[in-house]
């Protein structure tokens, strides 16, 4: 066969209809390589057709990101098999789901009886007429609508939302494996900020509650254990609250002593790492860890919040956000500096100078940080 722009042969006699058919062809072929930019016509023209990122896309299927109509069921993704794709669960009963990756968005509907885990969702995840589920889930927004006896071990950066919906139990996301916090930071969540137990009700019955807090020592792999087939096993999981990518903290229940402290961390190389150290020692001495947070701050913020220490940390603040931790138990001020005079000798690190003060501290930066994050 010649190439396009070869001169055609003169049709036989009684052969038009043919070469019409023979035109529409060629014509065809040529749309398609002009839309390709490949083929015979684009390399005797000496030029291909202009490229673009939106044709240069894989294909995205549907069917990779949905499971549907399970029964009696254990399926999962893999790290790296989401990469930020939106995921639908639907119809699925008695089945175990894990999605070791993170997503755009994940909806739930009509699910009951089921086990899932969910890695960090960089916008919301809803829960709509589930019901009897057990959950383990990290996301920006936390939505559920019309559903039922839902525990929930949460990690939330907003207000979680509840709607039509009853025997919602909620406890603190404890969960471990080695691609996890690489996928918090795909999905812009700062393992610092989570709201877990501020849940908000949108349909309130007088006189009852929605919503509570799982026990103080349930066990994540009590309600969703690790996963069971050999795919997913690969999975090297950690249920030890120790071992935890989100710190694990006392949110809303009732603080243990009336003595709190506030330590604060500037922006740095090492920031994630200092704080973490802090929790660990603190906890090992038998302090608990209320609440934890990662939020910008101005100078204006700092003179609120440090006082008459403002001056000394404005300058830090240029550099990016501050992490700050609450710990609470009797001696938690003098045990905290001490812990950070020890171990962060050479680190800029506000903490509460009294137990006087220290109570007023916690209250100015978490007023101050609600109010930036629009709670």
């Amino acid at each position: 066969m010649g190439c396009l722009f070869s001169r055609r042969r003169k049709p036989a006699q009684g052969g038009r209809q043919q070469q019409q058919q023979q035109q529409q062809q060629q014509q065809q072929q040529r749309q398609r390589q002009a839309e390709g930019g490949t083929g015979q016509g684009a390399a005797a023209g000496g030029e291909k057709a202009p490229q673009y990122s939106w044709d240069q896309r894989a294909k995205v299927d549907p069917k990779d990101y949905t499971f549907s109509g399970l029964k009696d069921k254990t399926v999962g993704r893999l790290p790296g098999k989401v990469a930020g794709q939106q995921f639908v669960i639907q119809d699925c009963e008695n089945c175990s789901i894990y999605i070791f990756d993170h997503s755009a968005t994940i909806t739930i509907d009509d699910c009951v009886n089921c086990q899932i885990f969910l890695g960090p969702i960089k916008s919301s995840v809803f829960f709509r007429d589930c019901k009897d589920c057990k959950c383990i889930v990290a996301c920006q927004q936390f939505r559920a609508r019309d559903c039922r006896k839902l525990e929930v071990f949460l990690c939330c950066a907003t207000q979680p939302i509840i709607e039509s919906s009853t025997g919602m139990k909620f406890g603190c996301f404890q969960y471990y494996y080695p691609e996890l916090a690489l996928q918090f930071k795909d999905a812009g969540l700062s393992i610092f900020n989570n709201t877990w137990s501020n849940i908000h009700d949108f349909t309130p019955v007088s006189g009852e509650n929605n919503w509570g807090l799982l026990p103080e020592n349930a066990v994540v792999q009590d309600y969703v254990p690790p996963p069971s087939s050999e795919e997913l096993k690969a999975v090297r999981i950690s249920t030890d609250a120790t071992r935890s990518i989100i710190p694990v903290t006392r949110g809303r229940r009732q603080k243990g002593s009336e003595e709190s402290c506030l330590a604060v961390f500037f922006a740095g190389d090492y920031t994630t790492a200092n704080a973490r150290k802090l929790i660990d020692e603190m906890t090992g001495k038998g302090f608990q860890l209320v609440q934890t947070k990662e939020v910008l701050m101005k100078a204006e913020d700092a003179h609120r919040v440090f006082q008459q220490s403002a001056s000394e940390f404005i300058p830090l603040l240029e550099k990016g956000p501050v992490v700050a931790l609450e710990f609470n138990g009797d001696g938690a001020v003098e045990g905290c500096q001490s812990t950070v005079n020890d171990v962060f000798s050479g680190t800029k690190v506000f903490v509460s100078k009294s137990k006087a003060s220290a109570s007023q501290d916690v209250d100015n930066f978490y007023n101050f940080a609600d109010m930036q994050m629009g709670m």
